[in-house]
């Protein structure tokens, strides 16, 4: 069970990256049902920030973007309610949230595919010296993420041996 929460948490955090990185690329069209929930998504990180994009650049990201909104598989609200419900009953059934978790985590993963294709293709636009200063970029987060989980983790050490 661990390893299935496990995976849905990290999926959700990886696609919310990188949906919110392709919802940036679109900000001037209208927002659709996709784009509402892409900018809805935890850990939002702008893959582009810091990196300067010709007009050309942009226009092709938001064409890749406009595709994906289309071949993206959306959200379903019908496998949300179905684990709330299970969530809430009376009684805990273990069997059933499993299976319930695992239909959700392979919609995420289907869109975590499509979203990591999108994202592969906007990075093949880059001009190699782009490439370097979206790659340290990365580098920095990373390491800013490293940093806060380290502390996060720290924290929690503390109040253990506090509450001891």
């Amino acid at each position: 069970m661990r390893k299935v929460t496990a995976l849905v948490m990290a999926s959700m955090l990886a696609i919310g990256s990188s949906a919110a990185t392709a919802a940036e690329t679109i900000s001037e069209t209208l927002p659709s049902a996709t784009h509402v929930a892409i900018n809805t998504l935890p850990g939002q990180h702008h893959m582009f920030d810091g990196v300067s994009l010709t007009e050309q650049q942009r226009q092709q990201m938001r064409d890749l973007m406009r595709q994906a909104r289309n071949d993206l598989p959306g959200v379903n609200v019908a496998e949300m309610e179905a684990m709330h419900k299970l969530v809430t009953a009376d009684k805990f059934d273990e069997a059933a949230v499993h299976a319930q978790a695992e239909r959700m985590a392979q919609e995420q993963v289907k869109r975590q595919v499509e979203m990591a294709r999108v994202r592969n293709q906007m990075y093949n636009l880059l001009t190699p010296k782009q490439k370097s200063v979206l790659d340290q970029k990365h580098q920095q987060r990373m390491q800013q993420m490293e940093q806060q989980i380290s502390g996060l983790q720290q924290t929690s050490a503390q109040k253990l041996s506090a509450t001891e």
